[in-house]
């Protein structure tokens, strides 16, 4: 990752000063104070993985708040914070909730005031996602802020190593096949806050929860042609009646939501720069349809147009 502070070498006497300088001049809207009275040491790093940005963080003992002010100053308020820990304990608060992180831990942070408290050789790796991204499979992000997701729970288990591994053979990676990856890292990290959220429930909320667990099983898996309601109603553990009810009761269809979400996907890969070498039968097929008649029926029913004459209009609309 490229270092973009570091305080080796400064005197001991300025260096939390000018840390502080150096997290509010690279955009984190925080407020810091020591925790400690030791010499002070920190070391900011960043790197992009395909559309994602990352920034890896090691510092001592020091308590951080967000602010409302400093938030809007930010001017993020179309993402949220996945935050991995990497060594030693963190205290973070938010949304009237409060967890404490170890190494493998996974905590969601949105961009609303927030307190987090480290101890000294505490080092966490950020990763800025969009919010809509998490919302549209589970919800206000309120429901699973602060909230720990640590390697007890299987898919966090599976998430955790696959992030700490594409994060570490990225150089290697192809601009196309970095985005790639970076999109099944983020297809992980919601199908984990979804088995996380299934865990600690109340009664009144059950129905949610399986509702966003079969919504994060779908977007993991919407290359599957095979995926439809009964398949999805094994997969999270209920009858397809129930499901069937559950979205029902959401003003939804269980087979138009896979069918809304394979279109979208495909509608976003018609236009993405990465997926321009894809005809249109091999984008299909990654989407999940059974073949490219089928999609450009579908497609044409909801956009007008079929998909070429949709790329081509994107294609020529693009400065």
């Amino acid at each position: 990752m490229e270092a973009l502070f570091s305080t080796e070498g400064l005197n001991p006497l300025h260096s939390f000063r000018q840390w502080r300088d150096a997290i509010s001049g690279w955009g984190v809207p925080l407020e810091q104070s020591r925790l400690d009275d030791g010499p002070f040491t920190g070391k900011l790093e960043a790197a992009r993985l395909g559309p994602l940005s990352l920034m890896r963080i090691t510092n001592s003992a020091i308590r951080s708040e967000a602010t409302r002010e400093q938030i809007q100053r930010n001017g993020k308020d179309g993402t949220v914070v996945v935050i991995f820990k990497l060594a030693g304990v963190s205290m973070l608060g938010q949304d009237d909730r409060s967890a404490v992180q170890r190494p493998g831990d996974m905590v969601v942070i949105d961009h609303r005031p927030a307190t987090h408290e480290s101890h000294a050789g505490s080092q966490a790796l950020l990763l800025e996602l969009p919010r809509e991204r998490l919302e549209s499979v589970l919800g206000s992000t309120r429901l699973y802020t602060a909230m720990a997701m640590g390697a007890d729970v299987a898919s966090t288990a599976v998430t955790v190593k696959f992030v700490h591994e594409l994060v570490r053979l990225r150089a290697q990676l192809d601009p196309e096949s970095a985005a790639r990856m970076a999109s099944i890292g983020v297809d992980l990290i919601v199908a984990s806050i979804a088995e996380r959220l299934a865990l600690e429930v109340s009664r009144p909320m059950q129905g949610t929860v399986v509702v966003q667990r079969a919504k994060a099983y779908v977007e993991a898996h919407l290359g599957d042609p095979s995926l439809d309601p009964p398949h999805l109603a094994a997969a999270v553990g209920v009858s397809l009646r129930r499901l069937q009810e559950l979205f029902h009761a959401r003003g939804q269809h269980i087979s138009d939501w896979i069918w809304h979400r394979r279109l979208e996907v495909a509608t976003k890969r018609l236009t993405d720069p990465g997926c321009v070498h894809l005809s249109i039968g091999p984008l299909a097929f990654g989407c999940g349809f059974a073949n490219q008649a089928h999609f450009s029926r579908r497609f044409k029913e909801r956009h007008g147009m079929t998909p070429r004459e949709y790329r081509q209009a994107a294609l020529v609309s693009t400065p």
